[in-house]
């Protein structure tokens, strides 16, 4: 056999395939985006910078990562499309040089209470694997050690047929799960406390049920009850019998008639389960979420001890530790233990896990355990808990979308975060990050700024480069690039303080510290520290505090913020008033509506597995409303006119003239307070970014009665020229009378504020404890913790 010459003179032309080293967006308008035309560098890390709400998240997941996965999914052949997500194409002219695109969003995981960091990074399953093959006593497969599966036996006849003769077998089937089988896998038991459901001191025909919506005519709720036939409905419940109790309050289902109607009876408890404790609790309307919290409690499962697991997954042990022990430990000291497994029949297995727990160490969240509820986590660290899965992962030539990746990081940590993008991109990857923090702006290779303002003043590209030119440039992001606050010299006096003594919730240890009232009190730490654990599970939340954490607002489509915030409630009843007439007349989701839409002012058309087109309402051309309806005006404009004005125009609208409507005036002036001056009152609140929720549940919460303000990362999502205009509201709130104390990471908050608590000295274990209390100027003078240090490096001391 003979091989084949290589040509001696290697050709200069370059390689056609070479050419493709740009991803090219030419005419986007998605949202805001007005035109927008952009070449970004592959195999690059690309910063995309500017105010919130400019038109960043729009440019980078809603037209590059969205066409890509658009793309990706038209290669499934139709039948398996019709099982997958239907994806509209992103309003753009040209998209080229698109590779597969992986978004790691800030989106919260799912909140349901089997999902644990474990389930959710897999590390739980190799887990599983691992205590089948080498856990003492051995109790069954993978299965056997899983609190999703429960321990199902069954037995009966079967029939089977072998030739032309059929026989009856019996069978048994049997498989061994580890759910506990008290708590059904949740760790936790709920509790009904009787006397919130109703007054047993009245008969049913006196009106003994206290449940919100539940009234005596109808016959969906307490009639079924009172015409039953099981219990009198003139007896006051006290009197019941045990069995009349026992049918009221555990009955089985059952038909009945209700004024000649086929209703279904089932008792009150498991009516309660099915048509409140089902519910998402956030989802609620507030007096039916008050009433829940009232009515239920949640104890720790006596049976497992919280642990989900049943008795024989936790009797299974290796090295005198079970899958419930491994699982509670902090991650950085399961992956010591898993270290020092040696046994070569799973070799394997133990390097995939070890390289798992590994990534969590790397990525910052050593301190987390695998069986901590995966709803409870921040939207930081949801977003570094996904980029788990990929830091290992052996693909090149990627997109890489990240959305703020350092939310919720110490300064301390955000040189971590830095490191594991530029490895990403070291590794062939395309990285694409929307960013406000100038730690992780310096270290792009390119920079894309959008603006020059947010909503309808945004949406063009203000600059592209390198950050030296991003500096050099007159964009807003330029000028505030290098921006620094000064530590306050002077700080107000406290009038009081909060005690919090023996606080031990999560990893806080028996922490004693005062709160002082009547100024602004910043919270700080690395993460993990137990900030959060002390300030929302240490302060009592009830009369007079007020807490704004992270959880994400809710809402459709047809939600927006003047419904959101109850602005539209006092606009619809001047309306009305104005002109005589009902004012359902003037909500879309109600009498007003255009028939056509059903409000929506656009038509959905589902078009099976290829993407469903939304096209405006021809009828009412996308105004939501009935012709009739927008026949009445109050102040020289319609319903559908004024939903469309932006913030800072209906300040102006309602401030003075023949609309002057002070109710809508303050909730309006809120608004404003926050930087959101420039939404359109009708917005959809699924068009909003993650900053401008963050800010419209903020300013919702302003107009609460409570003299203790507590926030949570107020400045996530805001550009570094918004920060100045959120440290003005902290002042005015406590200028107010108001308290407020502040979790906060962000150097500027830090030092304007006149007292600071500072948790540490790490994350986990090594933390839960108060390291410095005093001023900013004292703790950058000490320098004694982590942020001592990062504050004085900020304030250039």
């Amino acid at each position: 056999m003979t091989r084949a010459k290589r040509a001696e003179t290697p050709s200069t032309a370059p390689h056609a395939g070479d050419s493709h080293d740009l991803i090219r967006v030419h005419g986007a308008r998605v949202n805001n985006l007005k035109d927008v035309s952009v070449e970004i560098p592959k195999r690059r890390l690309t910063v995309f910078t500017g105010v919130s709400g400019s038109g960043k998240s729009s440019l980078v997941f809603g037209t590059i990562a969205a066409e890509s996965q658009r793309l990706i999914n038209e290669t499934y052949s139709a039948f398996v499309q019709g099982f997958m997500p239907t994806l509209a194409r992103p309003e753009v002219d040209v998209l080229e040089g698109l590779t597969t695109a992986i978004s790691v969003d800030q989106q919260r995981m799912g909140s349901d209470p089997r999902s644990t960091v474990g389930t959710a990074t897999d590390a739980n399953a190799m887990l599983r694997i691992l205590f089948s093959r080498l856990g003492k006593p051995h109790i069954g497969p993978p299965s056997a050690y899983s609190f999703n599966t429960a321990s199902v036996r069954a037995s009966g006849a079967i029939t089977v047929e072998r030739g032309n003769r059929t026989k009856a077998e019996k069978a048994t089937f049997h498989r061994t799960g580890g759910m506990c089988a008290r708590c059904e896998g949740r760790g936790s038991v709920s509790d009904i406390d009787l006397t919130q459901l109703y007054d047993d001191t009245k008969s049913l025909a006196e009106g003994a049920f206290t449940i919100p919506g539940w009234k005596s005519d109808s016959q969906w709720t307490v009639q079924v009850y009172a015409q039953s036939g099981f219990v009198d409905p003139d007896k006051p419940i006290a009197k019941y019998t045990k069995k009349e109790l026992r049918d009221f309050l555990y009955g089985e289902p059952v038909k009945v008639k209700v004024n000649g109607v086929n209703l279904t009876y089932e008792g009150l408890i498991p009516k309660i389960q099915k048509s409140f404790l089902s519910k998402d609790k956030e989802a609620m309307q507030p007096h039916i979420r008050a009433f829940v919290e009232r009515a239920v409690t949640f104890t720790t499962c006596p049976e497992c001890d919280g642990t989900r697991l049943s008795e024989g997954a936790r009797s299974s042990k290796i090295k005198r530790i079970s899958i419930a022990d491994a699982c509670a430990m902090e991650i950085r000291d399961l992956a010591e233990w898993v270290r020092g497994i040696e046994e070569p029949s799973v070799a394997p297995l133990l390097d995939a896990l070890q390289q798992t727990l590994d990534s969590f160490v790397e990525i910052g969240l050593g301190y987390l355990s695998l069986d901590r509820p995966a709803g409870t986590l921040s939207g930081g660290e949801a977003q570094r808990v996904k980029m788990i899965r990929h830091l290992g992962s052996s693909l090149t030539d990627v997109t890489y979308v990240f959305d703020e990746p350092t939310i919720g990081l110490h300064p301390h940590d955000i040189q971590r975060m830095n490191n594991l993008l530029l490895r990403l991109r070291d590794k062939g990857n395309t990285v694409l990050v929307v960013e406000h923090k100038p730690e992780t702006i310096v270290i792009a290779d390119h920079v894309v700024d959008l603006g020059p303002g947010a909503g309808s003043g945004g949406g063009t590209i203000c600059f592209e480069g390198t950050v030296e030119g991003l500096r050099a440039s007159d964009t807003i992001t330029g000028r505030h690039f290098d921006d620094r606050a000064a530590v306050k010299e002077t700080v107000r006096e406290a009038t009081g303080a909060m005690e919090i003594r023996g606080a031990t919730a999560n990893n806080l240890r028996k922490v004693d510290v005062d709160v002082p009232l009547g100024v602004l009190v910043v919270v700080t730490g690395v993460a993990g520290s137990g900030k959060s654990s002390l300030v929302h599970g240490s302060i009592p939340a009830g009369e007079g505090v007020v807490s704004i954490d992270q959880s994400p607002i809710r809402g459709s489509r047809r939600s927006n913020p003047a419904t959101y915030t109850g602005l539209l409630d006092p606009i619809r009843k001047a309306f009305a008033k104005e002109n005589g007439v009902k004012p359902a007349l003037f909500s879309a989701n109600s009498e007003g509506a255009c028939p056509t839409c059903n409000g929506a002012g656009v038509i959905y058309m589902d078009l099976a597995m290829m993407a469903g087109v939304a096209t405006p309402c021809e009828d009412c051309e996308g105004k939501r409303f009935q012709p009739a309806v927008l026949e009445y005006e109050l102040g020289g404009r319609d319903i559908s006119e004024v939903l469309a004005m932006s913030v800072a125009e209906a300040e102006e609208f309602f401030g003075s003239g023949e609309a002057h409507l002070p109710a809508a005036h303050r909730i309006l002036d809120r608004l404003s307070d926050v930087g959101l001056g420039y939404l359109s009152l009708g917005q959809p609140l699924t068009t909003l970014s993650g900053g401008e929720r963050q800010r419209l549940k903020l300013a919702t919460h302003m107009g609460d009665k409570g003299g203790v303000y507590v926030l949570d990362e107020p400045t996530t999502g805001l550009h570094l020229a918004d920060v100045e205009q959120l440290l003005g509201l902290l002042d005015r709130l406590v200028d107010s009378g108001k308290s407020v104390i502040v979790v906060e990471h962000h150097q500027a908050v830090m030092a304007h504020a006149d007292w600071i608590i500072d948790l540490g000295p790490g994350a986990g274990h090594d933390g839960g404890k108060v390291v410095f209390e005093g001023t900013p100027a004292d703790l950058v003078d000490a320098r004694s913790t982590l942020t001592g240090e990062h504050l004085a490096a900020y304030v250039g001391r």
